[in-house]
């Protein structure tokens, strides 16, 4: 009886200050104890996960081999993503200089085009999926369940898509904003009607960067490179063939860039279905419009974040043409 009492009157203490034969031992508990106060509110990480994994920390090496070896596991990691940017902006990079052979004129505005599509709507696809950044790495590392990912993906098709509505309206109705900014009337009127035509390859870039982002969550960093490798070529013969070989001079560049960006889009799709990438997709889940407004949040900011520097980039370009 007095041990008990003891017990309860010293159970308040903190553990430090507990008799040894009261202090709490968590390697003890297993799952069958029932929870207190002082139990873990997260689960204990599981360390027979499945990934690729980087001994990085290992005690035997030596401080300067630690760092080489972790230096080289983030430079092999990084290097398909540097690679899939680069392809992935080689598409209108490609198409500008084809439509540049028809005049001088198809040039600035296929130029000037691009340009303001990369500062609104490619904006959206770059800045907007860092929000994938932030969230499906810590859900896919840290929920039991893999299909909280896909969750994460199917809201940011969403939320990005609402994001885009906006941005077609404004390349519908360009031409007086491109004439306030004294653009010249065959400028304004052209680039209007290319951002127009634009319009559905649109759709294709932002989902095909939602994807990406949802592959390398999962640590998969390669397919974006693989599919760019095999588009990039294609991009260039479709924007010859529409604009040369069908004769539909200027507006041909922008018909070529879109079935790009979806050819792309769709290739990542076929890789996550059929090579890796499925274990996260659990199919179309109604919980995708839960939390809209904490990502939609996070998106914006991304948005502004990556928006500020190549606003003032693109500002630069654009004065360069006024």
């Amino acid at each position: 009886m007095e041990n008990r009492q003891d017990e309860t009157q010293s159970s308040w203490l903190p553990g430090f200050l507990r008799p040894a034969n009261q202090r709490y031992d968590s390697k003890k508990t297993d799952a069958s104890t029932p929870p207190d106060e002082r139990s873990s509110l997260l689960p204990k990480p599981d360390d027979t996960g499945e990934g690729e994994t980087y001994e990085v920390e290992d005690e035997s090496k030596s401080r300067a081999r630690r760092i080489a070896t972790e230096f080289w596991v983030l430079f092999k990691a990084s290097i398909p993503v540097i690679l899939a940017y680069t392809l992935q902006n080689s598409l209108q990079t490609v198409s500008v200089l084809i439509v540049g052979r028809l005049s001088p004129e198809a040039l600035s505005v296929a130029a000037f085009s691009y340009m303001f599509a990369m500062a609104t709507a490619w904006l959206i696809g770059m800045g907007g999926t860092t929000a994938i950044d932030t969230l499906a790495s810590a859900s896919f590392t840290g929920s039991k369940n893999k299909h909280d990912l896909g969750i994460i993906l199917q809201r940011a098709l969403f939320i990005l898509t609402l994001f885009y509505i906006p941005v077609m309206i404004l390349w519908i109705f360009s031409e007086p904003v491109f004439k306030a900014l004294k653009q010249e009337d065959y400028v304004a009127r052209d680039s209007a009607r290319f951002l127009s035509v634009l319009i559905p390859g649109g759709f294709g870039y932002i989902y095909f960067e939602c994807v990406k982002k949802y592959l390398q969550a999962q640590g998969i960093m390669r397919p974006g490179t693989y599919v760019l490798l095999i588009t990039s070529p294609i991009n260039a013969g479709l924007n010859f063939l529409f604009i040369y070989t069908f004769k539909m001079g200027l507006l041909g560049a922008p018909i070529a860039t879109g079935i790009s960006y979806w050819l792309s889009c769709l290739l990542l799709v076929a890789y996550c279905r059929w090579v890796a990438g499925s274990e996260c997709w659990g199919g179309f889940d109604r919980r995708c419009f839960k939390n809209i407004g904490t990502f939609a949040r996070i998106a914006a900011l991304g948005i502004v974040h990556v928006g500020t520097e190549w606003w003032a980039f693109e500002s630069m370009l654009s004065n360069s043409l006024l």
